[in-house]
């Protein structure tokens, strides 16, 4: 098995996973194989957030929608699939999706600027 493939088998075992953290603050994974589409090429479909103890999504990384890349309002701008929300109030930024071990690196990474941030 190609290091790719393992760390897409990863991310499809982490499907159902909420990750408690002690302050209350949660991780949830939701990642689902399915065939590919010109939205989604990589076969899979994935919300990776990261939640306040309260509930409210404070940032998350998904392909559920499309995301509008910024630019000129005159300009057509291409719609990405891959995105991610820095905050509760982010609507979405076009994420690069390199692979499934660079996806859940990132996602961590950010955690772990919010739980700074706090």
């Amino acid at each position: 098995m190609t290091r790719e493939d393992q760390g897409l088998a990863y991310l499809l075992d982490l499907d159902g996973e909420d990750i408690v953290y002690e302050s209350g603050a949660v991780a949830r994974f939701r990642v689902k194989r399915i065939d590919p589409t010109p939205g989604k090429p990589h076969g899979i479909s994935y919300s990776l957030t990261f939640h306040a103890p309260d509930g409210r999504r404070l940032m998350g990384y998904d392909n559920a929608h499309g995301a509008a890349r910024s630019g000129s309002r005159f300009a057509r701008r291409p719609v990405d699939y891959d995105h991610w929300h820095r905050d509760e109030r982010d609507e979405g930024r076009p994420y690069k999706f390199v692979s499934a071990e660079r996806l859940i690196a990132d996602f961590f990474d950010e955690i772990e600027r919010i739980v700074r941030e706090q």
